[in-house]
């Protein structure tokens, strides 16, 4: 590598530096410059592929979810579908419904699945249900959720700032009361239109200091007039609210040289993933 001369990067420097404090700043340059940079091959250790499943269960829908593989850290993020598992859901009773491979678009959220069930669940909020994933190669994942009471909106209202009419915006408040009971954990979301797109506002929060107590969650002024707003209050168990945490935590932490890395908490066993039951109350609005 070609290396300037000492006068052409003093010519570089600022007036204000004196002739020592110049010199050294050169001479760091040109030490930089010089072949002082070793690079290191770190050996990565061998990472076996595991099942990874993503299931969200609702009363009153056909139940279905998304069956994937993991991949190395480095390796192109292309998913992995995988047809030779067998998906079954356990009910609160006892009994077994297989989902079958048939791959197919969620009309209601416009996410993907690959796995399908034959009838629509009913669940009930305090109700366990089980899952079972197996494939050909031995593989097997397993978990378990209860589905949480549903938490009902008591109000949602907005407020205009006084900018003028053009710049004008209202932020939106949702009140609700949290149960006496402890440890329990929400989503709040704020959807334009519809829930296919992603969610304007989103947040989670638990009741370890206001237990029992009123809610108000909000949002910044980013509302305009005549705004068709979908809100959206999900009650969530621990696991899930952990899992939803733990995801937010490795998206700051990536890329991110000074962020500490996140590891994504399943909530099932024997691969990676999530298996709840979805308990949330929905209003649409008009902001006028």
């Amino acid at each position: 590598m070609r290396i300037a001369s000492i006068s052409r990067i003093l010519d570089t420097l600022p007036a204000r530096l004196n002739g020592r404090t110049a010199l050294a700043v050169a001479a760091g340059a040109l030490l930089a410059g010089c072949g002082l940079q070793q690079d290191i091959d770190v050996v990565l250790p061998a990472y076996p592929p595991q099942l990874v499943v993503e299931a969200y269960l609702e009363n009153g829908q056909i139940p279905h979810l998304t069956v994937s593989e993991s991949v190395d850290y480095l390796a192109p993020p292309t998913p992995q579908v995988l047809t030779d598992v067998t998906a079954t859901i356990i009910l609160p009773d006892g009994q077994r419904q297989v989902l079958h491979f048939a791959p197919g678009i969620d009309k209601r959220t416009n996410k993907a699945y690959t796995h399908l069930g034959s009838k629509p669940l009913a669940a009930q909020p305090g109700q366990t249900f089980g899952l079972e994933l197996a494939d050909t190669k031995g593989r097997r994942v397993t978990g378990a959720a209860t589905m949480p009471a549903r938490v009902p909106i008591d109000t949602v209202e907005w407020t205009f700032n006084d900018l003028p009419e053009e710049q004008r915006r209202a932020y939106v408040l949702m009140r609700f009361r949290d149960p006496t009971t402890p440890l329990d954990y929400y989503r709040f979301q704020i959807h334009r239109r519809r829930v296919t797109k992603n969610p304007e506002v989103e947040y989670t929060v638990e009741d370890r200091l206001n237990n029992g107590a009123e809610y108000s969650l909000g949002t910044s002024y980013e509302f305009q007039r005549n705004d068709t707003l979908v809100v959206s209050l999900y009650h969530l168990d621990q696991p899930y609210f952990q899992f939803l945490q733990s995801v937010q935590d490795a998206r700051n932490a990536n890329g991110n040289p000074f962020g500490q890395p996140s590891a994504i908490k399943s909530t099932v066993q024997g691969g990676l993933g999530i298996f709840t039951i979805l308990s949330y109350e929905r209003r649409q609005v008009m902001v006028k």
